[in-house]
């Protein structure tokens, strides 16, 4: 009996062990693949929104959602009415995406992690606000903090995609790292107050009053003074990953980045100043390298570059002990 109850347990082992396989060459790559479309289609999102905000295209199309009443209105086709038509769009098909994935993951929540079904719902529910934020913003007339609530939204959106994402690919990590968590953390909420300053103050034309009036400069400076506890944040997470090498090997790729669009992001907002705020390509790639910014370090924080736990090891294990 206890030889039968011993390698009954090996074999239920293996068999769980077999599914783990499975789930990871089947289910995971499908939501993987998936969850990279997601964070593409969501970056593009937030700079085509930001396009469409400094083009002053927000009410090009005056209802919603539909565009002069047509799902693609030829007749009134402009540049304008082009790029709110187009941020509608791409919001619909992440919308789309996303539910789909929700979906997949009730038809396999017996094949995936509990967590995800979850996740994805949080995420769906998300979707929802967001579009409602989108809907308010043209019956609102573009009033300032639904557009700001708009753009955060998104990047809660971002945020949760790529904590997704990353926590797929690392479903087998030992433990994660808390202190270098708890220290990309700080910058990313720096780099999110920072955006919604960035919103205000090109929703409420304070910039331009700023600039062409010395008026209303309160917001302008507290955004320029943000700059400051940023870059101070960045360099310190690369100070620390350069003291503890096996953090810089693990992550250089992601850390080179991260000081490039710092002195990008510096560069390009000088720069807005300097042109008064009228050339929008610099405009449209500070927001760009924004979501940049807070895409890598979402991805860092869940990264967690530390050792796995041995697959095969785990794999040849149960083989040993079935065949013993």
């Amino acid at each position: 009996m206890v030889f039968k109850s011993n390698l009954l347990c090996k074999i239920i082992g293996f068999n769980h062990l077999i599914n783990n396989q499975l789930y990871k060459s089947k289910y995971l790559t499908i939501f993987k693949r998936l969850g990279s479309h997601s964070v593409l289609a969501l970056i593009a999102l937030i700079v085509i929104g930001g396009a469409t905000r400094v083009m002053e295209a927000g009410l090009a199309c005056p209802d919603w959602p539909l565009c002069y009443g047509s799902f693609l209105p030829f007749n009134h086709m402009n540049l304008r009415v082009f790029l709110e038509w187009f941020h509608r769009l791409d919001a619909f098909l992440v919308g789309i995406l996303i539910l789909f994935k929700f979906s997949l993951s009730i038809i396999w929540k017996n094949e995936i992690p509990n967590w995800l079904p979850k996740t994805y719902s949080l995420l769906l529910f998300l979707v929802i606000v967001q579009g409602s934020f989108g809907a308010l913003t043209v019956i609102n007339l573009l009033d300032s903090y639904t557009v700001t609530g708009h753009l955060l939204i998104a990047f809660l959106l971002l945020i949760t995609t790529i904590s997704i994402n990353q926590n797929l690919e690392n479903d087998d990590i030992q433990e994660p790292l808390i202190w270098w968590r708890f220290l990309l953390f700080f910058p990313l909420l720096l780099t999110l107050i920072q955006s919604f300053i960035g919103v205000r103050l090109s929703s409420t034309w304070s910039a331009h009053i700023c600039l062409s009036f010395n008026k209303q400069c309160l917001i302008l400076n507290t955004h320029k003074l943000f700059a400051f506890p940023i870059a101070f944040s960045i360099l310190l997470i690369i100070a620390t990953a350069f003291y503890k090498r096996s953090l810089l090997n693990e992550n250089w790729k992601y850390l080179s980045a991260l000081i490039f669009l710092l002195f990008s992001q510096i560069a390009l907002g000088v720069l807005s100043l300097i042109t008064n705020l009228n050339e929008p390509i610099f405009i449209i790639g500070h927001q760009l390298n924004a979501s940049l910014f807070i895409a890598i370090l979402t991805t860092l924080i869940f990264r967690n570059p530390l050792t796995k736990k041995g697959l095969n090891h785990s794999l040849n294990s149960q083989m040993v002990g079935i065949n013993s």
